[in-house]
């Protein structure tokens, strides 16, 4: 049992997607608001979605948002470890924000309760920095399987003697139940820590839910402190997967492709791959009112939707999901639409997809060394490393990206003269990219990188190329965030307005800041989460583990 005053509140879940990342970053910005000095925490995170720090550290993207939320800049404290999956049964284990190595979850599951103390080095460090700890669990802590090495649930709470809100998602089913079935599971010294029951996602008239909470709370002896509504028009990004929920726009778009175009929308294909990673770089294009960002699962899709420019995005498993191209009839069909028009850009792992040739002789992917073809949109070479590459970096618009196309020249002036400006992102990759010898002539730098978290400046990233009388245009970057930045998003609109004569507003017109809106939506995400929650119950819970 918790006695005496607590400096901090750990949410764990039910199961996995029943919301705990947003709600820790709700409960982050309400204390913020309230005045209070606030940090998140998540000791072990399993995602493809990645972050890089200031210093070079590669950390989950759900404790970036949480951060943010905090007005903290992101540090891999935030989240020692992080785990992304290479195959079914082996993962990539970066700890601190290094890799360690590749191993199998056998190997792992043996040794990750070695990083016990870190953990409790880590969190009694926060408690004596901040007012408050918000800590993060991961999937559910009643897995019995997984109680004796668990690193990053109730023993994490037992470190931290941190008080615990058991977060149920009611939109799914079951939730009562799950309550219920949740707590008993839990070893007799852990159900104590469990002060509080958060229902979320719930759709209708919250009073019909009340008999429900009454009974649970009854049941358990534990209270039901808030009702959390669904809250589909707050725009906080995910982590682990593209929100479906977003994704229903996709059915209307497909079957009436032909009259979106007519209506001036200009849309943008982002290829699912199986192993896609940071996709979160796509989620500033849900701004702009008149972009259709579509996620395509399938070759018919594509067909379908014609879209005026296809993403390739990053990957964990680039030669594997290159392979999931060819075989499923991908390839051949962005091909085909790239011939006719279609602007296709690749991001890390997409860019490197997009070249002729990928060569492993580290076996940094693949268990045996050699050569693979690419799509061959890009007259660029990659070979894979030993090492991962981790960098922020600054860099802006290679000036002579504006002097190769017809598009660009009509924008040039304006653009170069009002809206350069250096912008921000990131690299996380194993691999190394360059022309193909004798083919650099074809390819224009896309970006100049003014400075990178090593030291080194003034130098070239990524390539755009035109074929065909500019008809067919190929871009590539090993940067992620790009579409962040409002200057270059806006350009590429912009393009794609001009080449496929599209009226929409004009690239002088001002331009949405991706922060000023994310900042919009903690603070909307925590009117809901204050509005629905008993917070007087909250805060007696949070200092005192009552």
């Amino acid at each position: 049992m918790i006695k005496g005053k607590s400096k901090s509140i750990m949410i764990q879940g039910t199961s996995s997607h029943v919301g705990k990342s947003v709600a820790v970053a709700a409960i982050c910005r309400i204390l913020k608001q309230d005045g209070y000095s606030v940090c998140p925490f998540k000791s072990q995170n399993m995602a493809l979605n990645s972050y890089v720090t200031a210093a070079g550290g590669e950390m989950g993207r759900a404790q970036v948002v949480q951060a943010e939320a905090c007005g903290l800049e992101p540090e891999v404290y935030m989240n020692p470890i992080l785990i992304k999956p290479v195959a079914d049964s082996r993962a990539q284990i970066i700890f601190m924000g290094e890799v360690v190595k590749n191993m199998s979850a056998v190997e792992y599951n043996k040794k990750k309760v070695f990083y016990l103390d870190k953990i409790k080095e880590i969190i009694s460090d926060l408690k004596k920095r901040f007012d408050f700890v918000v800590i993060e669990g991961a999937g559910s802590p009643a897995e019995i399987n997984l109680l004796k090495n668990d690193i990053v649930n109730m023993r994490t709470a037992e470190i931290a003697a941190s008080p615990v809100i058991l977060v149920g998602d009611v939109d799914r089913g079951g939730v009562f139940a799950s309550f219920y079935g949740t707590v008993k599971l839990l070893p007799k010294k852990y159900r104590g820590y469990i002060k509080g029951l958060l229902v979320n996602k719930f759709r209708g008239d919250i009073s019909l839910l009340k008999p429900g909470n009454d009974y649970i709370s009854r049941k358990l002896r534990i209270p039901v402190i808030g009702t959390i509504p669904y809250y589909r028009d707050i725009y906080i990004e995910e982590e682990d997967s593209v929100n479906l929920e977003r994704e229903e726009n996709k059915k209307l778009i497909l079957s009436s492709t032909v009259e979106n175009n007519k209506s001036g929308k200009i849309i943008i294909g982002v290829v699912y791959l199986p192993h896609i990673s940071n996709f979160t770089d796509f989620n500033a294009f849900e701004l702009e009112k008149d972009v259709s960002l579509i996620y395509i699962r399938d070759n018919k899709e594509l067909k379908d939707l014609r879209p005026h420019m296809i993403i390739i995005p990053g990957s964990k498993s680039t030669i594997s999901d290159l392979l999931y191209l060819r075989r499923s009839g991908l390839e051949e069909e962005i091909k085909k639409q790239y011939k006719r028009g279609t602007v296709v850009f690749g991001i890390c792992g997409g860019f490197q997809i997009l070249g002729k040739k990928i060569t492993d002789k580290f076996k940094s992917e693949s268990p045996d060394a050699g050569n693979i073809n690419g799509i061959g949109l890009m007259d660029i070479n990659t070979e894979f490393l030993q090492n991962k590459s981790t960098y922020q970096v600054e860099f802006e618009v290679n000036g002579d990206v504006f002097n190769c196309n017809s598009y660009l020249k009509e924008m040039s002036r304006r653009f170069i003269n009002s809206k350069m400006e250096t912008m921000r992102g990131y690299e996380i990759h194993m691999g190394i990219s360059k022309p193909v010898p004798g083919k650099s002539g074809k390819l224009i730098p896309l970006f100049k990188i003014k400075s990178r978290g090593d030291g080194i400046t003034d130098f070239n990233d990524g390539f755009i190329k035109f074929e065909n009388k500019t008809t067919s245009i190929a871009l590539g970057t090993y940067i992620h965030g790009i579409f962040d930045n409002c200057t270059f998003r806006k350009l590429i609109l912009e393009l794609l307005r001009k080449k496929n004569s599209i009226r929409g507003t004009d690239i002088n017109d001002a331009a949405i800041s991706y922060g000023i809106f994310k900042e919009e939506q903690y603070n909307m995400l925590a009117d809901v989460f204050r509005e629905n929650m008993y917070m007087e119950l909250f805060y007696k819970i949070i200092r005192y583990g009552l």
